[in-house]
């Protein structure tokens, strides 16, 4: 009995590991093949890309999703970007893995938004050769990286229907967005490296409000899934907390998840084929299919 048992367990994971590994890692794309806006050189770190996991012809459910790293805004934590684009092919859903610049290359805001808003247009304007809806294109972010999409999720744009370049027609409005133990206030309860590193060490007043993203949220912001953990020491858990409050105040749709257990930083809290991840994986898959990005 017991070896039948793990001939069936082991023809299981044979079969999981068919189905992602059909999932297709394209290479990294440059947001713009002329040069950033802004950039300082022409080295890598100068460079903005975006990095297409495809998922698998049979389960894509025809949405996509940017997902920004997090790292203090001075780095990119690879199991934020590599690690959750592999999570959502898993369940259908194309992923984008963005690569922002970043404030210990030198690079200070706006520069992060103008990357992550690029990223979304990019995905919208090749939806038809992705076989994507350009509807469904949401964003993620972890601890910096959820500033950042918190950022974009209150600070997007309809496009310019005159721009000579095609990409910058499109939307930069997510259709939804994913916080993880996101930075989201740059006021008492911010993460102090990654504002130092995304504004410098002594930005103005109106750039301190204008970051502040719990501030910013209107009726138009997209519906936002967001968690924290209690024991988080280094992201204070307020961060999610007042982006929900500001969210239940201006009528937009959220799911709030506070969990008592849990470092910063531990994502899915688990390695492919990602089948013991931590609840909020279940729990965001769950919101998702209410969403309409599942199949």
């Amino acid at each position: 009995m017991d070896s039948f048992v793990t001939r069936c367990s082991l023809f299981i994971l044979l079969l999981l590991g068919v189905v992602v590994a059909r999932a297709e890692v394209q290479p990294p794309m440059l947001l713009w093949p002329n040069g950033a806006p802004g950039a300082l050189g022409g080295e890598d770190k100068d460079k903005p890309t975006l990095t297409p996991y495809l998922p698998d012809p049979s389960i894509a459910s025809g949405s996509a999703i940017v997902v920004c790293p997090g790292g203090g805004y001075g780095g990119l934590a690879a199991h934020e970007g590599r690690d959750y684009a592999e999570w959502l092919n898993q369940n259908g859903v194309a992923a984008f893995v963005l690569k922002y610049r970043l404030g210990s290359q030198g690079y200070r805001h706006p520069r992060m938004l103008e990357d992550a808003a690029r990223a979304v247009r990019l995905v919208r304007s090749n939806a038809g050769q992705w076989k994507l809806d350009g509807e469904r294109v949401g964003i993620i972010g972890s601890s910096a990286g959820g500033h950042l999409a918190s950022t974009l999720l209150t600070h997007f744009d309809a496009g310019n229907p005159a721009a000579t370049d095609p990409i910058d027609r499109f939307s930069s409005r997510p259709a939804l967005g994913i916080l993880c133990y996101p930075v989201v206030t740059m006021g008492v309860f911010t993460h102090q490296g990654s504002r130092n590193n995304l504004l410098g060490k002594e930005p103005s007043p109106e750039l301190l409000w204008q970051l502040s993203n719990e501030l910013q949220v209107t009726p138009s912001t997209p519906p936002t899934f967001l968690w924290h953990t209690v024991e988080d020491t280094a992201v204070p858990i307020e961060n999610s907390l007042q982006f929900a409050s500001a969210l239940r105040k201006a009528g937009v749709p959220f799911d709030l998840h506070i969990y008592e257990k849990g470092r910063h930083g531990i994502g899915l809290a688990d390695k492919a084929p990602y089948r013991n991840v931590h609840p909020w994986a279940n729990d965001c898959l769950f919101w998702l299919k209410q969403r309409g990005f599942l199949k």
